[in-house]
């Protein structure tokens, strides 16, 4: 596989491919295939994005207070954070998946990508330093960390709404994906939210919990 568009769009050129593809290998291409996954650098790479991500809200947020650097340090080392890294530079275009996760559209499966980057990460530092790994963490990671660090503190709008609800007694909150649009590297998911199963509103968003959250503040808007 020809790993030059990706290798243009995270801005580092791999000397190894080797250490590339093997970043880019799922469990179900391995054992298709015996080789190697890319396991073992996701374990290293989730390490390094934690340790360079807590550097830089370190040295770049003093205001912030040991726990708040914590909850946006959470906030944006997660899942839904790496999910979207992956969807930017089109990583579902460059994955191996074996036969199981082929048929299943793995492709398109948050935590898969959100693996893949860990692994990416890991690879690059191998291949060369922990300052080319910082560049490409904080290039992708930089704006949401910033965004973050403005709502410490603050409750998300799914507690807020959750807690207007709840005023008089227990009810039953949910929130049900409707629909999904566009591509799988690029997908946009629709949520409602009810309440104890009367609709309440519609929100929209790159990830399940964007589209939630999104759904939450137009649910307190409308109430």
């Amino acid at each position: 596989m020809d790993f030059t568009k990706l290798e243009q769009s995270i801005g580092y050129t791999f000397k190894n491919k080797a250490l590339l593809k093997k970043a880019l290998t799922h469990t179900s291409y391995a054992y298709d295939n015996h080789v190697e996954s890319n396991e073992k650098l996701e374990f290293l790479g989730d390490s390094i994005l934690e340790f360079l991500s807590s550097k830089y809200i370190y040295l770049n947020y003093p205001n912030l207070k040991e726990g708040e650097m914590t909850k946006v340090r959470a906030e944006v080392v997660c899942e839904d954070s790496l999910y979207l890294v992956a969807q930017r530079h089109h990583f579902s275009d460059f994955l191996y998946l074996g036969k199981s996760e082929g048929v299943t559209n793995g492709k398109a499966k948050p935590a898969i990508l959100a693996d893949s980057v860990e692994a990416v990460i890991a690879a690059v530092y191998f291949d060369s330093n922990l300052e080319e790994v910082e560049k490409f963490i904080i290039a992708n990671l930089k704006d949401a960390i910033e965004q973050s660090s403005k709502n410490v503190g603050m409750k998300d709008h799914k507690t807020v709404l959750q807690e207007k609800l709840q005023e008089h007694g227990n009810v039953n909150i949910s929130y049900e994906v409707t629909n999904t649009i566009g591509p799988d590297h690029d997908k946009t998911f629709i949520v409602k939210v009810s309440v104890n199963g009367k609709f309440l509103a519609e929100g929209e968003g790159k990830t399940k919990k964007q589209a939630e959250m999104h759904a939450a503040k137009k649910a307190l808007e409308n109430m």
